[in-house]
């Protein structure tokens, strides 16, 4: 009934503090392993990353070198080549930052962009080659330049990154900022697109709902054939008006579609909400985009 005063009681121990779960801010998202798979999709991402800084910083630089009448000097092939490079460079670090890689890697990968256009000017200068043999052998030998790099580094640990949460915020709407990405340079030159297009814009659910096999709930595929019906007779309808009339439809058609692409998106059905708001955003820019080229040509 009453305690033995003879028995020990342990005393507690220190306590523990608690560790914070990591966040979106701290995480580095690279596992410090090497593989083959691992390096493809590391290749992979410098690739997209690459081509993502040159459709959005090739026609801002043809507009500076325009409004500085520079486009001559912008058109020669040596400059066009390390221009191209560099906008592959911007691209390329911007992600590999993100993807927490250590300043040195982002440095060597830098040069594998344009040590190799460097070393053809040489037997461009003397004639061996022409402009598209100094382009091309430049991207041709960038390939293998890249590879080592990333062979390089295949076994170094992430750094460690905070990550600002404005930045974190703008990594989650990537279908956003790859819809502007898409559709930068149209604006530079807008015009309308072909009516057939509008077959595109139900097509895509169709096919992505029958691989994904979400089509089967009730009403579902019903809902897309009426889709396909609609836009389907609205592209007819705009072929057979022509001029003025068939412009208006085709662009309230793709307006009308990323009202379609928001009912998708709120509902998750059918398609992943990536591919919603990806094209609920091109949709929308397309639409204003052949709005503006019908307006200042009606002006």
């Amino acid at each position: 009934m009453y305690a033995d005063p003879a028995a020990r009681v342990p005393s507690p121990g220190p306590l523990t503090t608690p560790q914070p779960a990591p966040t979106d801010a701290t995480r580095t998202d690279v596992p410090p392993a090497g593989g083959t798979r691992r390096l493809l999709w590391h290749l992979g991402e410098m690739a997209l990353a690459m081509v993502a800084g040159m459709l959005l910083l090739g026609p801002l630089v043809e507009m500076v070198g325009a409004a500085l009448g520079a486009t001559g000097a912008l058109a020669r092939p040596e400059v066009a080549a390390l221009v191209m490079a560099t906008t592959m460079t911007v691209g390329m670090t911007v992600w590999m930052r993100y993807r927490a890689h250590h300043w040195r890697g982002v440095a060597e990968m830098a040069a594998a962009m344009y040590v190799p256009f460097l070393l053809l000017f040489v037997p461009y200068w003397t004639g061996l080659l022409d402009a598209d043999g100094l382009l091309l052998g430049g991207h041709l030998l960038m390939v293998p330049a890249m590879v080592l790099v990333a062979v390089r580094h295949r076994h170094e640990s992430p750094a460690v990154i905070r990550r600002h949460p404005a930045v974190v915020a703008l990594a989650r709407r990537w279908p956003t900022g790859l819809a502007l990405l898409v559709t930068a340079d149209m604006w530079l030159d807008p015009g309308v697109l072909s009516p057939w297009t509008m077959l595109v814009l139900p097509g895509g659910y169709l096919l992505i709902g029958l691989f994904r096999r979400t089509l089967r709930g009730p009403g579902v595929l019903a809902t897309q054939f009426v889709g396909l019906a609609v836009w389907g007779a609205l592209a007819l309808v705009a072929v057979a008006a022509g001029g003025r009339t068939a412009e208006w439809l085709v662009a309230l058609g793709w307006l009308a579609h990323a009202g379609w692409d928001l009912a998708h998106h709120r509902s998750g059905r059918v398609v992943p909400r990536g591919y919603t708001e990806f094209c609920g955003v091109l949709d929308a820019i397309l639409a204003a985009v052949m709005i503006l080229a019908i307006l200042s040509t009606s002006a």
